[in-house]
């Protein structure tokens, strides 16, 4: 494993300067008719004064290697020079960002779902990025799929089908993020990259399944609407029972208690509009 080693060559300036002279020089030997001592300064200038010069731009690197040695990494922005007989390579270190495709997989529960990331990642350590696996882009492409895949299969989608689970992949959104960061992180370590951010982009069950997904979703909001109602009832019932006791407006008997919390219970659970009925005899009849 190759460790990055920071170099900091000389300007480029005076180089330039030197390759300035030598080029008039060798000019001014040939017009005087001196071939030899012409041609040989002009040969050394332009092969081991010239290409040694590089520029470098903000965010953005030089990988030399010498003979296929790693000789170390200009990261400074300017203008340098450099061994005129090293290999240069440019590297960005920009952030960049990976909008991951669709990927249709299967949650903790064995459900099909379809799902997609958005990474943000730049390179961190050259020399990994260069030398330690064969294309660095490929190895980002290949390892945030493998990384979504794994953890769609580590949750379910939702606590419909696994009611004990802390995380969920549709309502886990910040730990499911987070998770998701850290093995990327573990992953592309190993190509000298840093994942500076990774969310999930897209979530749904898949086509197949989605309507019936959808029913089963509606049928729990359904229950848990009826279940909410119900108790709410109850408690009417039974504060309208206890102050008709407190204040002693009317006597009932078990009987008749029953037949009133029946009737209260149907006014308030029902889904429409109840019709009044006006008894215009006595109690009993």
């Amino acid at each position: 494993m190759y460790t990055e080693k920071i170099i900091k060559p000389p300007s480029g300036y005076l180089t330039l300067v030197l390759f300035l002279v030598l080029l008039a020089g060798g000019i001014f030997a040939l017009t005087q008719e001196s071939f030899f001592a012409g041609s040989a300064i002009l040969v050394f200038d332009f092969i081991l004064v010239l290409p040694g010069l590089i520029i470098v731009n903000p965010n953005e690197s030089r990988v030399l290697t010498l003979f296929g040695k790693y000789v170390g990494t200009v990261k400074s922005d300017g203008f340098f020079w450099v061994n005129p007989l090293t290999a240069k390579k440019k590297l960005s270190l920009r952030a960049r960002n990976l909008n991951g495709q669709q990927l249709k997989v299967n949650d903790k529960m064995g459900n099909p779902i379809e799902i997609a990331a958005v990474i943000v990642w730049q390179v961190k350590e050259t020399a990994k990025a260069t030398f330690s696996v064969e294309n660095y882009l490929q190895y980002v492409n290949i390892q945030s799929e493998a990384a979504v895949r794994h953890l769609a299969n580590s949750f379910a989608y939702d606590n419909l089908e696994d009611e004990s689970a802390d995380i969920t992949l549709k309502d886990g959104a910040d730990k499911v993020n987070m998770l998701l960061e850290e093995e990327l992180n573990e992953r592309l370590s190993r190509a000298g990259i840093e994942v500076i951010e990774a969310r999930i982009s897209h979530l749904a069950y898949a086509q197949e399944i989605a309507s019936a997904m959808l029913q089963r979703q509606q049928a729990a909001a359904v229950i848990a609407a009826r279940r909410l109602i119900v108790e709410g009832a109850v408690g009417m019932v039974e504060m309208a029972l206890e102050k008709l006791s407190q204040k002693g407006i009317i006597e009932l008997d078990e009987e008749r208690k029953a037949a009133m919390v029946s009737n209260l219970l149907v006014v308030l659970c029902g889904d429409k509009h109840v019709q009044p009925v006006v008894n215009t005899g006595t109690l009993y009849n």
